[in-house]
């Protein structure tokens, strides 16, 4: 197994960023009391996701690898737009022509590994008769 500097934060605090570009060393709990620091100012920057997921492919984890990586592509997305997608994959609830078009909807916006994602997913639908 490859040698692993883990955590991120502890290791490579200079590659950690927020979503709005703040480095991980500047949030703190006295950042926050002050007001410096809002709700956006800690989301994960898509950037570190894929940092996580090389640590995941070096650590003998591909699958977790390659979870991280759909996570970054969906950081792009609104909460309301996720919530959607998850409602239109569960069996039953899409056609396989709305499937279809979700993977498109996705790989145009730069979700590839999502849009993969979303396709395997209809093929074992219908594969299952679980959508028509």
């Amino acid at each position: 197994m490859a040698e692993l500097s883990y955590p991120l934060a502890a290791t490579a605090r200079a590659a950690v960023h927020t979503a709005t570009g703040k480095n991980v060393s500047e949030v703190t709990l006295d950042s926050v009391l002050g007001g410096e620091l809002g709700p956006s100012d800690v989301v994960v920057a898509p950037e570190t996701l894929r940092l996580q997921a090389t640590f995941a492919e070096e650590g003998g984890n591909p699958q977790l690898a390659e979870n991280l990586r759909r996570g970054a592509e969906l950081l792009a997305f609104s909460d309301d737009e996720l919530l959607r997608f998850y409602e239109m994959l569960r069996p039953g609830r899409s056609s396989a022509d709305e499937l279809a078009s979700l993977a498109e909807a996705l790989e145009h916006r730069g979700a590839e590994r999502c849009a993969s994602l979303v396709r395997e997913a209809r093929a074992a639908y219908l594969r299952r008769g679980l959508i028509a």
